[in-house]
């Protein structure tokens, strides 16, 4: 951790008397501008880490100012200014740190942004400037030079390139080689390696739970002739499209319904996304160690796979399209393990209702509200067989890896002052 001294040498002491209100609307303002910006510059998994970073600068800039929390890296005591202001300047600092192609449309933003809350000269805007200054460092960019193109295998049970179909989400090229293979040994932000979690074996392909999983993704995951009902069907597109988007909106929906102050919600997104971003750490590094194949190329080939209760289809299609990386451990179901632990941690129980909403064009319910965090979870787990593009071992074993994730970060990192973590490696949730 960085320790800074006050910032008397960048805020004028006049400064220490302004008055704009804290909103908690600022956390919830920038972090849908973050997702944005995201979801332009680096989709997918290697988002999930440029998020984490955003949120966890916008925790320590809120942080510096009202010192309820430890910080995740930008310690700063007794700083001036307005939260919003500071909220405002660390997350815009690092999007445009991260995206400098987006710089222009970000600055027009940032500067409407202060127009129209009245932070203009708020000191509250250095404090959030230094520490995205500090914490654009820790930022995890593709290694340079990027390693080959990773192609899998061949052998029975071996992932390699898959085919995609026109005009079913998400759209993949086809054939392409796996994406971002480097993310599976990448340092994580909080957990002591990407292996920390690493799940166990997947069922071998001679075994009778192979034969299960097989059967069940083959009937319900299939685009022609499944056996889904219509509802599943739906359940399988509404959760079809961009998870970090759908994951951050569901989480600014139970701040703003919990009516977080500014301190809480900034702390909720910053669990949330830092046990996001290691969740897909861990995935990817399951995904590279076991190297599993994925139930498109499993049923083709299920005549070839050494189990007997199999039977394989050459023209068998999933729902939608596979994305491009090995079935074993689900990235999916290890982020929405790890954002509803999170939840479940940071309000001390899994039962309250909330809507998550989609914005996939083939799902007809639009919203879908839940009494308890743990049952979006176990959407996830189902429909991504019901999509056809993962066992559900996969899923289940994801799942728990989420889940692990996010109470090791939630009993360790962004504490209330005073507390301290447990960092003694046993802190798995079964």
């Amino acid at each position: 951790m960085i320790k800074l001294r006050r910032l008397a040498s960048l805020i004028v002491c006049g400064c220490l008397a302004w008055t704009v209100p804290a909103a908690a609307d600022a956390v919830a303002d920038w972090n849908a501008t973050a997702v944005a910006a995201v979801t332009l510059g680096r989709p997918g998994g290697p988002g999930a880490v440029d998020m984490a970073l955003v949120q966890a600068a916008v925790h320590d800039a809120v942080q510096a100012i009202e010192g309820r929390f430890q910080p995740y890296h930008v310690k700063i005591s007794g700083a001036p200014g307005s939260p919003a202001a500071a909220v405002a300047a660390a997350a815009y600092g690092v999007l445009v740190g991260c995206y400098p192609a987006q710089a222009s449309s970000l600055t027009t933003t940032y500067q409407s942004y202060l127009t129209s809350n009245n932070l203009v000269n708020d000191p509250g805007l250095a404090v959030g400037k230094l520490v995205a200054d500090t914490i654009l460092p820790l930022r995890r960019v593709d290694p340079s030079p990027l390693p080959p193109p990773f192609k899998g295998g061949t052998k029975p049970g071996e992932w390699r390139p898959t085919e995609s179909f026109i005009g079913t989400p998400p759209l993949p090229p086809s054939f392409a080689p796996m994406l971002a293979p480097w993310l599976g040994s990448f340092k994580p932000f909080t957990l002591k390696s990407p292996t920390q979690y690493r799940a166990p074996k997947p069922p071998v392909l001679h075994s009778a739970r192979y034969a299960q999983d097989y059967d069940e993704v083959k009937a319900l995951g299939a685009r022609f002739n499944s056996a889904r009902t219509a509802e599943q069907t739906d359940l399988a597109y509404f959760y079809s499209g961009n998870f970090l988007a759908m994951l951050n909106l569901g989480l600014r929906d139970i701040a703003a319904q919990q009516g977080l102050n500014i301190g809480e919600s900034a702390r909720l997104l910053a669990l949330a996304n830092l046990a996001n971003a290691d969740a897909v750490i861990t995935a990817w590094d399951s995904k590279l160690h076991y190297n599993f194949w994925r139930p498109i190329t499993a049923i083709r080939e299920g005549d070839n796979d050494t189990n007997a209760h199999t039977a394989g289809d050459s023209t068998w299609q999933p729902l939608i399209n596979t994305p491009n990386y090995p079935d074993y451990t689900s990235g999916a179901n290890n982020v929405t393990g790890a954002t509803t632990r999170t939840l479940a941690l940071f309000f001390g129980t899994d039962n309250m209702t909330f809507a998550l909403k989609t914005a996939v064009p083939q799902a007809v319910q639009k919203t879908r509200t839940y009494t308890r965090f743990s049952d979006a979870a176990q959407d996830v787990v189902d429909v991504r067989i019901y999509e056809g593009i993962h066992f559900r071992a996969a899923d289940e074993a994801a799942r728990k890896q989420g889940r692990q994730v996010a109470k090791w970060v939630f009993k360790n990192f962004l504490r209330p002052i005073g507390e301290h973590g447990s960092n003694d490696g046993n802190d798995g949730d079964d």
